[in-house]
């Protein structure tokens, strides 16, 4: 049973500026600061609540026909489409490269407010945990490194999406206190990777993955993320060499043993079952403790998952029997992504694996449509009840294989470990071709070009953990398929999808026009 608990700590975040400063009575239906943190349910009421806010949010916020904010992210790239593009404009403005601080100035300040919101809830929990009465030391701990690890993750979204920010790690008081001027890109990073340290270091979470621990962060989780910033730290804008850092983060969740790539089961002549294969486990959520290292909990009733109802294209509503009132193929990969995949040999891109394409209907009819996740699908959920808790994958094993590969090839060269990494990955996926084959296509590659598959590994194992954008902005790279042929050029000055060119200004969102006008310590990013 997940352990999913949703406490009433929104109106103690968004109070962020004290009551007594405007009201000369305090509302009787709120608490203070001080009388809130007064025993150990609060404090943990507190740290729960930044499971579903500050970068949670990220994966939950969003409707049927726009998507969620990761998402949206994803359409920046040019390689996801949205059926309603043209109804939801901003989807078609992101694809278009035709953002600014005004058209879409509503998603700018969700994507901005909400993780605020969530760097404002881990400020208090961080400040007045220490003084709670009824803790223990370590329980103190254990709460301040979940908070610590919230408040780094959402800092690591607003630097990679906007860029210099303002910085803000105590309570706010006062309005003086919330007119801030954005700090450099460095600086924040200097205080991502000191919660981090909090969270991995100082801090007392448990060892092992999420399912073992009650749906909470551990520290293995922690480390995935900081093997993630510190991969990202090592490419643009900041081209701080970090990937020794990286490697090492991503070996201890690695060597931890906590975690394993999910296996496919077989038949007696030893054939991958299709319906049974290690993808349609991670659909069925038959892999939790194994596979994923990050997840975002949801649970009918409390928070559903929005997912179910973007795997299947809107096209087929009246044939399928969905129990949503809408449905869409809100995230289709676009045919130059989907290409990336060898559709022969990579069992990812098979029928009913990643994607589908077709559907039989009651009476035996079959229906075929665009490629849509089919990884999304809970069949319970859309063809019965409409409400769905199926967990959704943020950071996976997978993922830290990866991260371990390309940052041990460009700290230490292509080694036999950094192979076997992408060996483990490629091998699962390629389920027809003998793995010692793998292996020796990438023994002896250069540099350069070992860690080319590994980002082409990322863009295929990774499309459904909103990975891409991100990637191409910290490698400057554009995937590009000839052919069958995937390489990787200048991002800057190619043509995506759309046929738009990527500016420099478009590797940064802008600043929301209202967030501008609200602060005017702010500036705005360059280009716009």
């Amino acid at each position: 049973m997940k352990y999913y608990k949703i406490f009433g700590f929104l109106s103690l975040v968004l109070a962020v500026v004290s009551c007594s400063d405007f009201l000369e009575e305090e509302p009787r239906d709120s608490l203070s600061v001080d009388q809130y943190f007064s025993e150990p349910g609060q404090a943990e009421s507190a740290v729960n609540y930044l499971y579903q806010n500050g970068v949670p949010q990220m994966y939950l916020s969003g409707g049927v026909f726009n998507g969620t904010r990761v998402m949206y992210l994803q359409y920046l790239s040019g390689f996801f489409d949205n059926e309603f593009n043209g109804q939801e404009r901003q989807v078609n403005l992101a694809q278009q490269l035709a953002i600014t601080p005004n058209n879409v100035d509503n998603d700018l300040n969700g994507m901005w407010e909400g993780l605020y919101r969530g760097i404002a809830g881990a400020n208090l929990a961080i400040a007045h945990i220490p003084e709670t009465p009824g803790l223990s030391d370590g329980e103190k701990k254990n709460l301040i490194a979940q908070a610590s690890f919230f408040r780094g993750f959402a800092y690591f979204y607003l630097v990679r999406i906007f860029g210099d920010v303002p910085l803000i790690t105590e309570p706010v008081g006062g309005l003086d206190e919330i007119f801030v001027e954005r700090t450099s890109i460095a600086d924040i990073y200097d205080q991502i990777l000191a919660d981090f340290s909090v969270a991995t270091v100082e801090g007392s979470l448990p060892n092992g993955n999420m399912v073992d621990n009650n749906y909470r962060i551990t520290r293995e989780t922690a480390l995935m993320v900081l093997s993630d910033i510190y991969l990202t730290m090592s490419g643009a804008p900041l081209s701080s060499d970090n990937y020794a850092k990286a490697a090492s983060s991503a070996r201890e969740v690695i060597n931890s043993g906590a975690f394993s790539l999910t296996s496919h089961d077989t038949d007696t002549e030893g054939n991958v079952v299709l319906g049974n294969s290690a993808y349609n486990k991670i659909r069925k959520e038959q892999a939790l403790d194994k596979e994923y290292i990050y997840q975002i909990e949801y649970e009918a009733g409390i928070r559903t998952s929005p997912y179910p109802q973007w795997s299947f294209p809107a096209s087929v509503s009246g044939s399928v029997g969905s129990a949503y009132g809408n449905i869409q193929n809100a995230y289709g990969p676009r045919p130059e992504l989907y290409a990336q995949y060898d559709t022969e040999l990579d069992l990812r891109a098979q029928e009913k694996q990643y994607f589908h394409t077709s559907f039989v209907t009651g009476a035996g009819e079959t229906i075929t449509f665009p490629v849509t996740p089919y990884i999304w699908l809970d069949e319970e959920a859309f063809f019965s009840t409409s409400q769905s808790s199926k967990n959704l994958r943020a950071y996976s094993y997978p993922e830290a294989l990866l991260v371990a590969a390309e940052a041990i090839a460009l700290s230490e060269g292509v080694t036999p470990e950094a192979i076997d990494y992408l060996t483990q990955v490629r091998a699962r996926a390629y389920w027809t071709t003998d793995i010692e084959t793998i292996r020796a296509e990438l023994t002896g590659l250069s540099v350069t070009d070992f860690v080319e598959e590994v980002w082409k590994e990322r863009n295929r194992e990774l499309i459904f953990d909103f990975k891409l954008w991100f990637d191409m902005v910290r490698t400057r790279k554009y995937p590009v398929n000839t052919d069958g042929e995937t390489t990787f050029v200048d991002l800057v000055g190619r043509q995506n999808t759309f046929g738009k060119t990527f500016e420099e200004k478009h590797l940064l969102l802008p600043i929301a026009e209202s967030e501008i006008q609200r602060n005017p310590n702010l500036t705005q990013n360059v280009g716009y």
